[in-house]
Order: C-alpha cells, then structure tokens, then sequence
C-alpha cells in the first residue's frame, strides 16, 4: 500500500508507538483504527524505536485523552480542535463516547491529504489544511462553543518565543479556550535529540523545554490549570511487564520531571 507516500518519516513516530503498545500492553491503552493502519506503514517506519520511546509517546496520548473527556463532559457542546493532528486517531478512539464533540484536525497540506485519503470524510470531523502558525484555522472553529486546542508533539520542533506567540495568538482568538500540549524539560532534550538521531531524522531535532511550567505560564498571560507527568498510571499498571531499562528509564522521568502535560486557560482573567 502507498497511501504515505511522499510523507516525512516523523509523521510516523506515534503511530508505530500506538500500534505496538496496543500490541503489547492492550491493557493499558488500544487503538484500533492505528492497529488498521499498520498496512500503510513503509518498512523502515519504526527504526530507532524502543519499548520505552513508544511508552513515552503513548503515555501521552492516554493522559491527553482522560483529559479531553473531563473537558467534554463540563462542556457536552463543544469543540475538539488538534493542531498539528498528523496521523492522530483521538476521533475514533473516543467519538462513540461524546457525540456533542466537534471534531478538527489542523495540519500541513501533504499531511491532510494523507488523512483524507486514509480516513475519508466522516461526521462531526473537519480537517483544516494549513500552517498552524499562521492562524487562518482559527476563521473555521466557532468561538461560541466551548474550545480545547490541543498541540501533542509539536512544541519541541520551535523555539520558546515561537511557542509564547503562538499561543497569545489562540489566546487572542479563542479568549475562553483551554489548551493542552506536551512539553519536555531542558534536561530531557537531550535524551530526546540522541533518540530522533536514532531514527535517522536529523533535521527534526527538538529546541523547545519547560523547566518551570508556571512561569512559562505567566509569560504567555495563562493561567496553569494542571500539570500531569506521563507514566504514574503506565508503572502502576505495567509494572515488571515492562523491561528493566524502560522502568528505569519511566521512573527517571518521573522522579526528574523530563516530560510534562500542560493545561492552561487562555485568559488570564476569571
């Protein structure tokens, strides 16, 4: 199959993790329109991988989603927007289960064309070919409704003033919104540069960290709603079913903070 074709290699990174950890660890988290996608994959998609990077990636997507279903059941009548969706499977992981959800996926125009052509056009679903950066999505998303952007491994690929004016641009045009997005701290860099030179992607190194979450906050006229790190519920859960070095490596990041899920209010008011 080559319905990928032509898409840069780090589009695939969590996907390959999605795939292998609903193999492997169904218990904690499945995907099954990723298990549907596995076809599509060119054969070198998970070079570089390991048990602990597609954990990493997963976790994630498990706090993202126990996140959006708390925002979506205070607000049954509202919308979803992902920027930079890429190959994001969040609507059929969850629109069964909140049917008052408008569902938007925003991305460069290569990437949507790949979506629609994997996905098709399905309700409640509308994905917006663009640059994100550049603020004409927000023209498309009713500002009257409740709103959660959220920007899941995206951040790292931009510099902190990139980052801060972006998000005083949605602030700007969704006043009331939420956000979520992952973010990794300055320390975890490092180790997150060494796995992507793994991958073979070496133009995709990460530039952005927080070390501080409610400074950075503060800078961008938020206000921090949450702080969650990624794996309490993945080592509770999986314990010794993962490998030594994965453990380790979980509980490093824990201990240490290296990556981090943010939610801020937009407004700094109320």
């Amino acid at each position: 199959m080559k319905k990928f074709e032509g898409t840069a290699n780090t589009l695939f990174v969590p996907l390959v993790a999605r795939i292998a950890i609903s193999k492997e660890f169904p218990m904690y988290f499945f995907d099954q329109k990723a298990l549907e996608l596995e076809p599509y994959l060119p054969a070198d998609a998970a070079k570089g991988s390991s048990q602990y990077s597609n954990m990493a990636s997963v976790a994630r997507y498990y706090n993202m989603d126990k996140m959006v279903m708390a925002f979506a059941e205070k607000n049954p009548e509202c919308n979803v927007v992902y920027l930079g969706a890429g190959l994001e499977t969040a609507y059929d992981r969850m629109h069964d289960r909140l049917p008052g959800v408008s569902w938007y996926e925003c991305d460069l125009p290569e990437v949507i064309e790949a979506r629609r052509k994997v996905f098709g056009q399905r309700s409640h679903e509308t994905t917006i070919p663009g640059d994100m950066f550049r603020m004409e999505w927000t023209s498309l998303i009713d500002a009257s409704l409740p709103v959660l952007l959220i920007v899941s491994g995206v951040f790292q690929y931009f510099h902190e003033e990139e980052v801060i004016e972006f998000i005083k641009n949605c602030r700007t045009a969704f006043p009331a919104a939420e956000m979520i997005f992952d973010a990794t701290s300055r320390f975890g860099l490092l180790y997150t540069n060494w796995f992507i030179k793994r991958t073979g992607n070496k133009n995709a190194l990460m530039y952005f960290g927080i070390n501080d979450s409610r400074k950075f906050a503060e800078k961008c006229g938020t206000v921090l709603l949450e702080e969650r790190t990624f794996f309490p519920d993945a080592l509770k859960m999986l314990g010794r079913k993962l490998n030594l070095v994965t453990r380790i490596s979980m509980k490093t990041a824990e201990r240490r903070k290296l990556v981090l899920i943010l939610h801020l209010k937009l407004s700094s008011r109320g």
